[in-house]
């Protein structure tokens, strides 16, 4: 599944299971045929469209598309992506880590830092109690302590801002 944003203005969601297409939930038929090295024909309920693949980053997960000689960008996130977003993580690519968020409701058991602390990725931050299971939540990245917002007894609710770097 992927979060697709076109111009920074219209939000997409794609799926692919089974080799079938589906757009916001909605099969989509198309016939494609590539016409050269980044540029493709493509046949849509009795529509044509040239589609020319200007730029493609990967890794951003980015590009830029011209279909009938308009210039589209896009950004997609795939599940992953999404996930990371959830639980306040989204910034380890980048080396800048904001705030980490609660995964899950729960119960705080233990905190392990403080504000002010220098922390390395995978130092354990704190532990956290949730259905029955105790979670040590570690580190995303290198960070620096900016503020704990959580202490051991507090529960916490999904998205809560816990600590911030």
């Amino acid at each position: 599944m992927y979060q697709i944003k076109v111009n920074n203005k219209q939000d997409f969601s794609a799926d692919r299971k089974n080799g079938a297409l589906t757009i916001n939930g909605l099969p989509i038929e198309a016939d494609v045929a590539k016409i050269g090295p980044s540029v493709y024909h493509i046949l849509h309920n009795n529509l044509s469209y040239e589609a020319e693949v200007v730029s493609f980053d990967p890794v951003a997960k980015t590009a830029e598309i011209k279909v009938n000689g308009n210039l589209y960008s896009i950004t997609s996130k795939d599940q992953f992506d999404i996930l990371l977003e959830q639980l306040g993580l989204n910034h380890l690519n980048s080396g800048i880590v904001g705030d980490l968020k609660a995964p899950m409701p729960g119960l705080v058991l233990k905190v392990f830092v403080k504000d002010g602390d220098t922390l390395q990725k995978g130092d354990s931050l704190f532990v956290l109690e949730a259905m029955k299971m105790e979670n040590i939540i570690k580190a995303p990245a290198d960070a620096t302590v900016k503020s704990v917002k959580i202490a051991a007894g507090d529960k916490v609710e999904k998205g809560q801002v816990l600590i911030t770097f």
